[in-house]
């Protein structure tokens, strides 16, 4: 976490930089805009190669759309299409009324989630602490809901929670629909399945404008937790609605021990977002930092669970999960 702490504090110098020196200024105007924007995004965006995106081509088709006359609600829906271009789930732009967004990633594959289904298996007594929720189910399996990353992670919390579930045959970590949030807390939680340093993948940052100017590949290390450490069987439910963050916890938790992922593949995410601003004020998060598994294979488009299985409509009627009946039938069998 430090060398991406440090990675951000190089990003911000660099592009902060960069705009104080840059010769070329844009007018507040809807080409102004479209101009600095598609700038921005050629100099800074990591993941050109991965798309198989022509930008200069995306410049070509976008310029002529662009005049004066435009409205800001047409501006912003115009940008958002020419960056939905690149479908990348971290490239936003953010003007006050509204922000531009590619959610297909997720919306174009099966959901594998119920929120219903998931509620009977919580029941009404289970407990929750750091906004996770879990229980004891009645095999003795148990079950850990993972909703998001977006808060810091107390260690007394985990500490507790694994106390409880101690007596279990294995748990359950029901990561389905989280679409990431902090790295030091996907980190968090992973560093509890492991007693040793390991290695997790690698990341790249940009050293130059040119769509491939990269540094060499850093290696990402997990290392253990000093609290409460889980050495039992852990089954993790995916869909392709976990991104960001929690595509990198999926990445740490293949290396650990006695790990397996079941359900669909991840939806990916795997670029650190860095902000820009363009004339008008609105604000624009693109990935800049590519991060890749163990192999060197960006993650960026997802990662492929040990165990592929969805939600089968036949148990769904039955009140059945079928993902989380799986893990369970597995956990039991070990």
């Amino acid at each position: 976490m430090k060398k991406i702490l440090r990675l951000f504090s190089f990003l911000f110098l660099a592009l902060s930089f960069t705009a104080c020196v840059d010769e070329d200024v844009y007018e507040d105007s809807p080409l102004g805009n479209f101009e600095a924007l598609w700038k921005i995004m050629d100099e800074h965006y990591c993941f050109f190669q991965e798309k198989g995106v022509d930008w200069d081509s995306v410049h070509a088709v976008y310029a002529p759309r662009f005049n004066a006359g435009m409205t800001d609600d047409q501006e912003l829906e115009v940008l958002g299409n020419m960056l939905a271009e690149l479908k990348d789930g971290h490239v936003n732009l953010f003007a006050s009324f509204d922000y531009s967004r590619y959610w297909g990633f997720h919306e174009d594959y099966p959901k594998n989630y119920s929120d219903t289904l998931a509620r009977h298996y919580l029941g009404t007594d289970y407990r929750i602490s750091n906004g996770f929720k879990y229980r004891i189910m009645d095999d003795n399996v148990g079950y850990l809901r993972v909703s998001s990353f977006e808060d810091t992670i107390g260690a007394g919390n985990l500490d507790d929670i694994l106390l409880y579930l101690q007596p279990c045959l294995g748990i359950i970590i029901d990561l389905r629909d989280n679409g990431g949030g902090m790295l030091t807390a996907a980190e968090a939680l992973a560093a509890r399945f492991t007693d040793k340093e390991i290695l997790v993948g690698y990341m790249r940052h940009k050293t130059g404008k040119g769509h491939n100017d990269f540094s060499d590949m850093e290696e990402q290390t997990l290392k253990p937790a000093k609290g409460i450490r889980w050495h039992k069987p852990v089954v993790v439910l995916t869909n392709r609605s976990v991104y960001s963050a929690a595509n990198e916890f999926i990445k740490y938790m293949r290396h650990c021990p006695q790990v397996t992922i079941v359900g669909d593949r991840t939806g990916g995410g795997a670029g650190l977002p860095f902000s820009s601003e363009l004339p008008n004020g609105w604000s624009i998060r693109f990935s800049a930092c590519p991060m890749y598994d163990t192999d060197k294979q960006s993650t960026e488009n997802g990662i492929e669970p040990d165990i592929k299985v969805g939600l089968r409509t036949d148990d769904f009627q039955r009140g059945r999960d079928t993902m989380i009946e799986t893990a369970r039938a597995k956990l039991r069998k070990i």
